[in-house]
């Protein structure tokens, strides 16, 4: 071992008499000190730049066989410094460099009670999770309540959204992670249903640090979890309702032992930028299995703008037509395709669509016991050997992409139904993209098979109700800080339809410019996009709009926040190969000049901007870079703006 990282070793954890550690990030700014309370509680406590981000909070498991969360005294201490890379092209960037101080700190108690509790201090953001060892012979245990909890200072305020009531909604199938949202709330502020909150939550403390809170690293040997309503100064850990699934399975974790939890995450930063640029979800995961590199694709997708209706042989051949045009590498195919084209004449299609150079995509329901799902095809993705069957049919006709859709909640047996559809998905060379669903949590890099998922309200519900469109530009401005920040979200946007309906002539009525649409397209990160277009638009969309969704990337080597306030406006960089794309919306409801900082472009560099002419449609121009590092543009409501260019 190096000798520098041998100091940074002893300098990062500091011992404060035989209760307590302190753990600093490399940079020293984010500093991480644990204690124990009067109760033989751990607690921990987080300063940026010796700023309070999180109070001191407690930290424990209570199980079935012990409670692991007072009693305790603290054994020992010790970290490494954490220096590595890796390469994930489904991300924000492609190469990530981890620095970071790792420790684990040891608890004990009476009657042979141990807790370990391991930390990850990065420069921008904290993660810890549990580690449970053997006790008195134990080999299993039940987690009957997490108390992790994060008490923000006074002042802090909350964007959040609500999670809903178990076996509401649409055919009884929620949650789903699609509840309308807080913006910049007290943390008084309660919840729709009084369930809580669902991850990832986004606080802003008095003194302007920014702090995302989510997990990541759950799998099929935990549940995911949420955060309960503002309580007692504090929010905590909440696990699933008993409800969810219809009542099946049990809301409680069963781990073995030696086991450990998910990790609770943290990206902290004092401005914005961190939240949005944060690889923390994914530098605390590996990879679990081997298989084929995804394939990041475009396709487009009747279901959204032509609805059910359209799940039929001839209007699939319109949207293969329609995706070969547009130089697309996929069609989603949704429900009712096992009823309304079936198996035989699916084959021919799928056929047909190979022909043109087009992958088919098809839907399925992921169960029919929890929820009351009509469409089909149901009870094909539940179980193994069904689901194995109809992987082998999809491989033996070379589909290589399915879309699964209405899951039950998030018990740990709702996480092992996602983990054994990827994984016997990866045996027949299949990707998968996730609907109706919990939120990813580290995902991306430990199922290389995994391509998308929504959870999120998304964009089929501009068709559903006025509502949502009226409110669509608020949306985009907070998932760059929330939901897309600690998850690749499947969104399907980029409408270029005025009207919501298929001929476009009625229906619902977009707000947004379409400059507004093309910025989305970039602002939204998923490696597989299905955009909400239809064949119309080949005549009936502006050229240079179409020009856009054709040749705009879906994979990203680099990403910058460049401005922006969630809920107002935001300005976003992704690079792709050495072109920069910069997209920036706004919910503001007056135009707003701003003053950005595009280092990345050198000084007399000619860019492509699209942005609105006076009549509010995208108008394709040059900017010519004066200052780099103060590029002017005009921001107006309700629309957006592309600028692409080659990186310095």
């Amino acid at each position: 071992m190096k000798l520098k990282n041998v100091l940074m070793m002893t300098a990062a954890l500091t011992a404060m008499g035989a209760e307590a550690a302190v753990i600093t990030s490399p940079n020293g700014k984010l500093v991480v000190t644990t204690d124990i309370n009067t109760k033989g509680t751990p607690v921990y406590s987080v300063k940026l730049d010796g700023k309070t981000v999180v109070e001191n909070s407690p930290l424990g498991l209570v199980t079935d066989f012990a409670d692991l969360s007072q009693g305790l005294s603290e054994k020992s201490s010790k970290s490494e410094a954490v220096n590595r890379s890796y390469e994930q092209d489904k991300i924000k960037k492609s190469h990530v460099d981890v620095n970071a101080t790792s420790a684990l700190v040891e608890y004990e108690g009476a009657d042979g009670k141990r807790l370990d509790v391991e930390w990850h201090v990065a420069d921008n953001g904290v993660a810890f999770r549990y580690r449970v060892p053997r006790i008195n012979g134990k080999g299993s245990m039940v987690v009957k309540e997490e108390v992790s909890s994060f008490d923000f200072p006074d002042g802090t305020t909350a964007f959040l959204t609500s999670q809903s009531d178990p076996m509401i909604g649409w055919k009884r199938t929620k949650p789903s992670y699609e509840e309308y949202y807080f913006v910049d709330v007290p943390m008084t502020q309660k919840s729709e249903y009084g369930r809580g909150f669902t991850f990832p939550a986004l606080f802003k403390t008095a003194d302007e640090n920014w702090v995302l809170l989510t997990e990541t690293g759950v799998d099929g040997y935990y549940c995911a979890s949420h955060l309960n309503d503002y309580k007692d100064g504090k929010y905590s850990i909440a696990y699933p309702m008993q409800e969810e699934n219809n009542g099946n399975g049990t809301s409680a974790p069963g781990v073995a032992l030696p086991g450990f939890t998910p990790w609770r995450v943290m990206a902290i930063g004092d401005s914005p930028a961190p939240i949005v640029e944060t690889t923390l979800p994914w530098d605390l995961v590996e990879p679990k299995y081997e298989s084929r590199k995804a394939r990041p694709a475009k396709g487009t997708w009747s279901w959204l703008l032509w609805q059910d209706g359209s799940i039929n042989y001839d209007d699939q051949i319109k949207f293969i037509d329609f995706a070969a045009e547009m130089g697309y590498d996929n069609v989603l195919i949704d429900n009712w395709w096992d009823t309304n084209i079936g198996e035989e004449k699916m084959e021919k299609l799928i056929k047909y669509a190979h022909s043109k150079g087009v992958k088919p995509t098809l839907w399925y329901s992921s169960s029919g016991h929890w929820n009351d799902i009509e469409q089909g095809p149901v009870n094909r993705m539940d179980r193994p050997v069904v689901r194995k069957k109809w992987m082998k049919w999809m491989k033996d006709n070379g589909v290589d992409a399915i879309k699964v859709d209405f899951f039950g909640g998030d018990k740990q047996e709702t996480m092992r139904l996602y983990e054994d559809i990827l994984s016997d998905a990866a045996d027949y060379g299949i990707d998968v993209v996730f609907h109706g669903c919990t939120l990813p949590r580290g995902w991306e890099r430990m199922y290389p098979n995994f391509v998308g998922a929504e959870a999120v309200l998304s964009s089929e519900n501009m068709i559903f109700d006025q509502k949502f469109c009226d409110r669509e530009a608020l949306h985009a401005t907070l998932h760059p800080f929330m939901r897309n920040a600690a998850a690749i979200m499947e969104y399907g946007g980029s409408f270029l339809n005025k009207k919501m309906n298929r001929g476009n002539d009625g229906g619902n009525t977009r707000r947004t410019t379409d400059a507004f649409q093309l910025a989305v397209s970039i602002l939204f990160q998923n490696p597989v996009q299905y955009f909400a277009l239809a064949p119309n638009n080949l005549t009936d969309a502006p050229a240079v709009a179409i020009d856009h969704v054709k040749n705009v990337p879906t994979t990203w080597d680099d990403t910058k926040l460049i401005g922006g306030y969630p809920g107002k406006y935001v300005v976003m960089a992704r690079r792709h190969g050495n072109v920069w794309y910069v997209a920036g919306v706004s919910n503001l409801e007056k135009p707003v000049k701003l003053d950005l900082d595009l280092s990345m472009f050198a000084k007399g560099e000619k860019l492509e901007m699209i942005n609105d002419d006076k009549k509010g449609e995208p108008v394709k121009t040059v900017l010519t870079v004066k200052n780099p590092e103060k590029v002017s543009v005009t921001l107006n409501p309700s629309s957006g703006f592309v600028i692409k260019g080659t990186a310095n």
